[in-house]
């Protein structure tokens, strides 16, 4: 049999062809980094076409928010070594934001002498608009949750924000109080209007009351021009009252006021203004209570208690933990051009088993701590914070191996049977299943029920 000749040189022509070919977009880059070949699939994504953009500087074609700070070609070309899925985006021809992932390597010729760099580049838009198609069945404006507790409010908020009556917001501190009241004022007519938040318990009443209604001159001393008040700024549109339950009865009296005549007064003025404001107050404690030990008006609570929700604390909806924690990291890859792909498991699982005193807020700054010492990949233990890790019980990791998952489903269903009594039927509708689902459930992840259950009598 003969044999072909060795060391035969590959055809340029058939490289061309094959890079002409794949749906990837691939462009290289000599040292001077000018662009020195722009495949068919590269100019479909940027818009440029390949005439264009060859001879030019790779970041004037290339216009990605890596260029600026992390650029992966930059990395390849110094450490002359390739790296793989990188996230990004691009902005094209029609100034659009492309979401890609990046793939770079060194260009060496078959002398082993380094020529340039070689970057791959996939458009991942199709794979964004089906994420954010899913996401959106457990999201709200920038609320995102799959909890019943949650999901209840997700489903009467577009009702709340139709009408324009008072809501009154209650929960823990950090539960997403302000979050819940943007998002009332978005879905709401007056969307284009202003939305001005103030907390209320960070401010002495007259210092308050200058804030929200403004003065005139001459109103207090160093008061030598007038000065429009947050009532003033959020006309039209929706003003946001946090930590109302900390106020005085004094301060009380004059927004009772405000409230039922829809005009107020500023200090030192002679004048009632108009004001066409939606108004949404919040406490981090139970108003009601407040009310019964003489702390709150109680004609003032009646009048801020036509909508009431409640924003159930993270203890109460563990199993949104995975999905706020993605929240947090996609984010904050975009925010700081990071790439972190998730939680490694053991960090997930010590996540699941923390208390979350501060809640989700506790959890977003958790998460932003984890950035500062995660240069790439999952978050790792190590990358959270000292307190946590410390005072990990490890009950979770010894009973569940390194499961978070089937760990945050154990607690759900324990947290939610404890609530309903360990009535199974009520249990199972609240998690949205099946009576026969869940006791499916509770035999294959080993939860112990009690010989007596809400059901029975005593």
């Amino acid at each position: 049999m003969a044999k072909g000749p060795k060391n035969k040189k590959f055809d340029p022509e058939v490289t061309r062809i094959i890079l002409e070919s794949i749906s990837d977009g691939v462009f290289t880059v000599d040292h001077n980094w000018k662009i020195t070949s722009f495949n068919r699939a590269a100019e479909k994504i940027t818009g440029i076409a390949a005439e264009e953009a060859i001879g030019r500087h790779c970041w004037e074609v290339f216009r990605s928010n890596m260029c600026e700070h992390d650029c992966a070609l930059k990395r390849t070309m110094q450490k002359n070594k390739p790296f793989v899925s990188t996230s990004a985006y691009i902005v094209n021809h029609d100034k659009k934001q492309i979401p890609i992932s990046v793939s770079t390597s060194p260009l060496i010729d078959a002398n082993g002498r380094i020529l340039g760099g070689v970057e791959i580049f996939r458009d991942l838009s199709l794979v964004e608009e089906l994420r954010d198609a899913l996401y959106s069945r457990f999201r709200m404006a920038d609320m995102v949750s799959r909890s019943p507790a949650m999901k209840d409010i997700f489903n009467i908020l577009p009702q709340v924000a139709e009408s324009d009556s008072t809501v009154l917001l209650e929960g823990e501190t950090g539960t997403g109080k302000e979050l819940a009241a943007r998002a009332i004022h978005d879905l709401s007519h007056r969307a284009k209007k202003p939305f001005i938040a103030i907390n209320c318990g960070a401010l002495p009443d007259t210092l308050l009351e200058s804030e929200l209604f403004g003065y005139k001159a001459g109103a207090f001393t160093n008061a030598v021009k007038d000065k429009p008040g947050h009532f003033a700024a959020a006309e039209g549109g929706t003003i946001f009252l946090d930590e109302i339950g900390e106020t005085s009865p004094a301060f009380q009296v004059r927004l009772l006021r405000v409230i039922e005549e829809r005009e107020y007064q500023p200090l030192g003025g002679v004048k009632k203004q108009k004001a066409d404001i939606r108004i949404i107050a919040a406490a981090n404690q139970s108003l009601s209570d407040l009310v019964e030990k003489g702390a709150f008006r109680r004609d003032l609570f009646y009048r801020i208690n036509v909508v009431r929700l409640r924003m159930p604390p993270l203890r109460e909806r563990m199993d949104d933990i995975p999905l706020l924690a993605s929240h947090f990291i996609a984010r904050l890859n975009r925010l700081r051009g990071k790439n972190i792909t998730g939680l490694h498991p053991e960090a997930m699982e010590i996540l699941m088993s923390h208390s979350f005193p501060g809640n989700i807020r506790e959890l977003e700054n958790i998460i932003e701590h984890a950035f500062v010492l995660c240069a790439d990949g999952d978050i790792h233990p190590r990358h959270l914070p000292s307190h946590m890790i410390s005072g990990t019980s490890g009950t979770i990791t010894r009973r569940n191996g390194h499961d978070p998952v089937k760990a945050a489903e154990i607690q759900v269903i324990n947290q939610t049977l404890a609530r309903h009594r360990f009535n199974r039927k009520s249990t199972a509708a609240e998690l949205g299943m099946h009576k026969t689902t869940l006791l499916r459930k509770i035999r294959k992840l080993g939860i112990k029920l009690p010989a007596v259950d809400g059901r029975s009598r005593d």
